[in-house]
Order: structure tokens, then C-alpha cells, then sequence
């Protein structure tokens, strides 16, 4: 057994461990840029207590986005980055300090549609402060930037990247929308359960899994429903940093396969994208590891997870695909025809999800038409 384990320098989880980030920043540099999100206004008062430069991204980041961040970065002499937002201001951040050392233009870096160079200089020192609960990026070795040029979305990716510190602060998760904790919560369930079954799972891995997946599965439905609930939001900002850690060290598999080119392509969030594809996703894995692999581990993999999604000691695989699809529907998780995908564009999806980076951490291959029967579902 041979497997290698990497995550940010330090983690620092728990309600008010945000207000320290003045203090604690000032170890890693004097003049820090302050990347926000799509509510700046949630870090203002941050941005004033550290003399920040700053710079907003109020949308999933573009390949152009991340150079002018960069080329801000070098222009004001700033010797640190920290994000406080979403997975989209964390992956700008990301990009941005290693930009910042290593050279403004991303193609020269970005995987499938740039030179995939390896990134040589150490980055700006990082620090991810997530306000949203499910991408897990503030513990990941990579940025997903969109080319719109190309249509897809592409990953910057280097061990130079992980962040010197994550700071998990439940608080500053209180004031997401019904609409974004379901989205972003879905992905952080994907993001313990692809990791779970993938083709790169390790013991770390499984132990990470295995405690993040009844944080989340007894906290969506509440946080949903109440987010005054402090309980679980802390309980989903555990189980997204747990997915980030996951999914950082043993990769993903068809759901993400999948949302990576239709993010490139269509402007719908990455997390519902995840949502809707995860109980399809999972049913066409169960299907082809029985027809093809009946002794495969992932099998009995899927049975625990039914396990610990129910809170049943009996449960079958079924059970949990359907207590997925139970929850989707409860917390109003949309189709894909909602962003405008049709049916006519599916054939092309699928060629792009197939040659996606996560596609390779699946359980096993999967046919052109057992793909095609996960998107069809989810249309």
C-alpha cells in the first residue's frame, strides 16, 4: 500500500477563530491582498483591521480574472493573499498568489487547455477563510478557472498551492441562503462520497469520509430549513472541510466528471450541478461495478454509505441512493434543463466528461452509454 497525504500547513476550525486572522496574518506578511467574494461587504470589516489591498470576484474566476488579480498582486507589492468567500473567491486567491510568483499568464500553467507546466516558485502565502460550507477549497492543491474562450473549466494544480492556513470559522457561514446551503451542503456530500469509492481511496481518506458523511447527512435537511441552526452549520462547515481533504488525496469520480464542462458552459452553479447528478451518478456506478466487477470493493463502499446516510444498520445501497434522491427533492434541487441544457447537447457532454480529470478517479470506466443514462436522468 502506497499513498501520499498533503493538505494546508495549518487548520484552525471553530466559531470565532476568524476574529484572529489580523494577528495571524501578520506571520506570513506585511501588506496582504484581501480577495472577496460575491458579498464583500461580510469581509469589510477584516479588510479594514489588516490594511488590505483588495480584489473582488463576483462570479465563478476566469483564466483573465486571475491574471489581473496577479498583476495587481505584483504591482502593489503585496507578500500575501487571503480569501474570505466562497469556493470561487478561495480558488481566485489560490491562483493568484501562485501567479504572482511564477508568471501572469495562465495558459502557461492550466491543465487541458494550457502547456500544463509545472509551477516551479512557491507561492504567495495563502490564507482560505470559507463564508460558504462545500467546496472544501481553503485545504485543496488547486484552482478551477473558467476559459470561456474554450468553453470549460480547467484546473491550475500544484503541491505550491496548498494553502499555509485554512481557517474554518462556522460563523461566517450564518447568513447563506436557503438556496446556497442546499447547493453548496450537496456538494460537500458529493465530495465525501466520490472519495469514498474512488479508484485512489487510502485509509486517511476513508476515515475523513466515514466521520464527514453523518455530519452532513444529519445537518442539510436542518440548515435548509433553519439557518439560525448553529449546530449545523457547524456541522456542514465540518463536513465541507472534511470533503476538501477527501477529495484533495484521493480525487473524485463521475459527478464531478461531469459538472466540470458543464460549468465551462453553462452558467449554473457548481453545486447544483453536483446535486443533481450525484443520485444518478451513484446509480450508474452501483449498476456497472454489479455487472462488471461484482467483487469490487466500491460495492460494499456504497452499502456503508447507505449505512451511515440512514442511520441504519441494515441498510442496502438502494436505500441510500434513494435517501439521496429524497433529499434533493425536499431541498428543491433543479434539473439540468433549468441552466438550458437540452437534450441535443448531451452526446457532446458526455465526450467531455469522459476525458475529465475527475472521470479518473471513478470506481471503474464507464461506458459512452452508461455515461449518457447518468445526464439523460438528470436532464
Amino acid at each position: 500500500m502506497r499513498f501520499e497525504f498533503a493538505t494546508a500547513t495549518r487548520i484552525l476550525f471553530g466559531e470565532g477563530t476568524v476574529s484572529g486572522l489580523p494577528d495571524l496574518a501578520r506571520a506570513y506578511g506585511k501588506r496582504p491582498m484581501v480577495v472577496t467574494g460575491a458579498s464583500p461587504r461580510r469581509a469589510a470589516a477584516l479588510v479594514a483591521a489588516l490594511s488590505a489591498e483588495t480584489f473582488a470576484v463576483n462570479c465563478e474566476p476566469t483564466v483573465r480574472m486571475v491574471a489581473e488579480g496577479a498583476q495587481h498582486a505584483q504591482e502593489a507589492g503585496c507578500d500575501v493573499v487571503i480569501s474570505i468567500g466562497g469556493g470561487s473567491a478561495i480558488d481566485a486567491g489560490k491562483a493568484i498568489a501562485a501567479l504572482a510568483t511564477n508568471g501572469t499568464d495562465p495558459f502557461e500553467f492550466l491543465e487541458v487547455v494550457g502547456k500544463g507546466r509545472a509551477l516551479t516558485a512557491p507561492s504567495l502565502p495563502f490564507i482560505a477563510v470559507p463564508t460558504t460550507a462545500g467546496t472544501g477549497s481553503e485545504v485543496t492543491r488547486n484552482a478551477v478557472l473558467a476559459s470561456p474562450e474554450h468553453g470549460v473549466k480547467a484546473s491550475l494544480r500544484s503541491p505550491l498551492m496548498l494553502p499555509r492556513m485554512a481557517l474554518v470559522d462556522p460563523e461566517m457561514t450564518y447568513g447563506m441562503p436557503p438556496e446556497m446551503t442546499a447547493f453548496t451542503g450537496l456538494d460537500a456530500l458529493t465530495q465525501l462520497i466520490e472519495p469514498y469509492v474512488s479508484a485512489r481511496a487510502n485509509p486517511l481518506v476513508d476515515g475523513l469520509c466515514i466521520e464527514g458523511i453523518p455530519h452532513a447527512a444529519r445537518a442539510l435537511r436542518r440548515v435548509f430549513h433553519d439557518g439560525s441552526d448553529r449546530e449545523a452549520r457547524r456541522d456542514m462547515a465540518l463536513a465541507s472541510l472534511l470533503g476538501g481533504l477527501a477529495l484533495a488525496n484521493a480525487g473524485l469520480g463521475i459527478v464531478h466528471g461531469f459538472a466540470a464542462p458543464l460549468g465551462g458552459q453553462w452558467k449554473a452553479p457548481h453545486g447544483a450541478l453536483c446535486a443533481t447528478l450525484l443520485p444518478h451518478g451513484m446509480k450508474a456506478n452501483v449498476a456497472a461495478l454489479r455487472a462488471r466487477a461484482p467483487e469490487h470493493p466500491a460495492l460494499e463502499r456504497y452499502a456503508t454509505i447507505a449505512r451511515l446516510l440512514t442511520g441504519k444498520s441494515n441498510a442496502q445501497v438502494e436505500d441510500g441512493i434513494d435517501w439521496i434522491c429524497a433529499l434533493c427533492e425536499e431541498l428543491k434541487i433543479p434539473a439540468l434543463r433549468t441552466w438550458g441544457i437540452r437534450h441535443t447537447d448531451l452526446p457532446e457532454i458526455v465526450n467531455r466528461a469522459a476525458q475529465a480529470s475527475s472521470m479518473q478517479a471513478n470506481p471503474l470506466p464507464l461506458t459512452r452509454e452508461e455515461l449518457m443514462t447518468v445526464v439523460e436522468a438528470s436532464l
